[in-house]
């Protein structure tokens, strides 16, 4: 029998086995803890990877630029020159990029954007340079009636559907930010109908409606939460927030069989709202002391 045949087969069979071991057995940890670029003051700045390194956080979400009265994001990662320096100094630094993120949609209404293919399109082509697999887009800025049974909620499902489609077919999944609860977040996802749309669950929108972050993320279950903002309002550091227990948060996902990237958004001191390395250290180090630390395996 051919050589080569046999070497192709064996090695077949031994990446059908390393895909088939529990994920506890595999190498890559369950939970892993990232920070936004542009609320570290480093928005596509090449110095957010060493930044990012110095707080011990293992990735960055990288955002698309500003979008203001622009026809697309100020992104840099169009030129080529940029492209080939971000993704080298990344790999270089050992950060990784699990999300890039369209802010400008805190500010614009994704509605009211003709060009709105376009501009995910970019985002999409970003994500392939940086080797991200979640796109982030808040839906803040489209208001709330589009909430409300109507015109703009029948448009807002059909492009999300349109889009969703788009990340599918390239392989990346779009999480939306949409402050409804859990309840409401399933209808929509039911409604826009594509496996390329998640939720990008953020905590801070529900302790801020006096919803229990931990009961919500169980109702949501695994397969709809693309990504976690893992983080609060302004007032304190995590570590010292008496809104949110995080363990029951963890508990919650470990129950639902969730893995991911928590990434820090906020929970800055509101004392101390520029110190970048105090609050965004502060915060992973605990993120990564709650959800980060092997578990102890029960005496026999």
């Amino acid at each position: 029998m051919d050589k080569s045949y046999c070497y192709k087969r064996r090695l077949i069979g031994l990446l059908t086995a390393l895909l088939l071991l529990p994920v506890g057995l595999t190498a890559q940890p369950r939970y892993r803890v990232a920070a936004c670029d542009w609320m570290m003051l480093k928005r596509q700045k090449l110095g957010e990877f060493q930044l990012t390194r110095d707080i011990g956080a293992d990735g960055v979400e990288m955002d698309m630029g500003p979008l203001g009265q622009r026809v697309l994001f100020d992104n840099k990662l169009r030129d080529d020159h940029f492209r080939r320096l971000f993704r080298h100094t990344a790999d270089s630094l050992g950060v990784l990029v699990p999300s890039m993120a369209m802010s400008g949609f805190f500010a614009q209404s994704f509605l009211k954007r003709d060009n709105y293919r376009d501009l995910i399109q970019d985002c999409i082509a970003s994500m392939r340079v940086m080797g991200a697999t979640v796109a982030f887009l808040p839906l803040g800025g489209s208001g709330r009636e589009w909430q409300q049974p109507g015109g703009e909620h029948d448009e807002m499902v059909r492009r999300l559907h349109d889009v969703g489609e788009l990340a599918a077919q390239a392989g990346v999944v779009i999480a939306i930010r949409t402050s409804l609860d859990a309840q409401s977040n399933i209808r929509l996802l039911q409604e826009v109908d594509s496996r390329g749309i998640k939720i990008y669950y953020n905590l801070q929108d529900a302790v801020d409606q006096g919803l229990d972050p931990a009961a919500e993320l169980q109702t949501l279950g695994a397969e709809r939460i693309g990504q976690i903002h893992a983080s609060l309002t302004d007032s304190v550091t995590l570590d010292r927030d008496p809104r949110i227990d995080l363990r029951r948060v963890k508990s919650a996902l470990d129950r639902i069989g969730w893995s991911g990237w928590l990434v820090v958004e906020r929970s800055r001191d509101a004392k101390d709202v520029r110190n970048v390395r105090g609050n965004f250290g502060r915060n992973v180090a605990y993120l990564k002391e709650i959800f980060c630390q092997p578990t102890a395996t029960p005496k026999q």
